[in-house]
């Protein structure tokens, strides 16, 4: 047992070791991204290539000075950047892996628990800043989480429903002969997009809307409490777009799948620096009006289709 427990222990220290590199090379790939967007160089000097700027970055904003801001609520101040990071830790877990001991049996339902748990820590950071701009992000974060999950969570319910199990690694099963994205195009632009509005990314990005809010929801953090916050949305990148290649793509062939989830990090990147942010009423009105009724209908086509093949 005790072995057990040691093996489980190292197995989860190793995978967030992993994780955090990973991050880190992620913010370097967006900024050398944007810059050649952008018609300019992105980090290019510390070592060869810039390539130790992310390692960095890191020991700069963790070594600087945190000051305690007068009216805050300290324990959710200082809480909220952390519970982010374990929010995104969380899912990391239920995804599987190879040497995965956290591969559960229903495990979709696990990464819907702690999905919709995520903008707690958005929402706390906000509220315990205790400043205007970081509550009127967190309060545009909530409502914009809460309206895109609706549309996305119908549309995981379609493909588990395509499986009929909430097992991650059944989908490889079903996905042997054909991509699920061949039959399912249509709900995998929404669900592209969705999280995108999940992530709160470009052109989503209203929660740090820095033309109107400074910086939104982090506006009062700093050094290490910041840079927690900015691991933690990098690593929810990271494992959603693994989650959209696992739901439309097998991963049987590893070197074929690497590609297409670097494809999608890429993209979500690419994003950022070709699209303007949304207007807020305009986010609002594609998620009830366009993309719910989509979803629902789709989902009732596949009900129809499922029963009718049971008859």
């Amino acid at each position: 047992m005790l072995i057990l427990m040691i093996n489980s222990m190292l197995i989860s220290l190793d995978m967030m070791i992993k994780i955090l590199i990973s991050i880190a090379f992620l913010t370097l790939l967006e900024r050398k991204i944007l810059g050649y967007i952008q018609l300019r160089k992105g980090p290019n000097k510390v070592s060869f290539m810039g390539l130790l700027q992310p390692f960095s970055d890191a020991i700069k904003l963790f070594i600087k000075e945190t000051s305690l801001i007068l009216k805050s609520n300290y324990l959710y101040y200082l809480i909220s950047p952390m519970f982010s990071m374990v929010i995104m830790l969380m899912m990391w877990v239920n995804i599987p892996m190879i040497n995965n001991i956290f591969n559960l049996k229903f495990n979709l339902l696990m990464i819907f628990c702690v999905m919709s748990m995520g903008v707690y820590g958005m929402m706390m950071a906000g509220w315990s800043s205790n400043s205007l701009y970081s509550l009127i992000g967190s309060m545009r974060s909530i409502a914009q989480t809460i309206s895109y999950e609706v549309s996305m969570i119908l549309i995981m319910l379609i493909l588990i429903f395509l499986i009929e199990s909430f097992n991650l690694n059944n989908l490889n099963y079903y996905q042997y002969y054909s991509w699920f994205i061949l039959m399912n195009f249509p709900i995998f632009l929404i669900f592209l997009v969705s999280f995108l509005a999940e992530l709160n990314r470009t052109p989503f990005d209203l929660a740090e809307g820095e033309s109107e809010l400074v910086s939104g929801f982090n506006t009062e953090y700093m050094s290490g409490s910041f840079a927690m916050i900015f691991i933690a949305e990098y690593g929810m990148i990271m494992v959603m777009m693994m989650l959209l290649s696992l739901f439309f793509f097998n991963k049987l062939n590893f070197i074929i799948f690497s590609i297409i989830y670097m494809k999608f990090l890429f993209l979500i990147l690419w994003i950022r620096g070709t699209y303007p942010r949304m207007r807020y009423d305009n986010l609002m009105e594609l998620t009830w009006k366009s993309f719910l009724p989509i979803s629902l209908n789709y989902l009732i086509i596949i009900l129809i289709i499922k029963l009718l093949l049971m008859i």
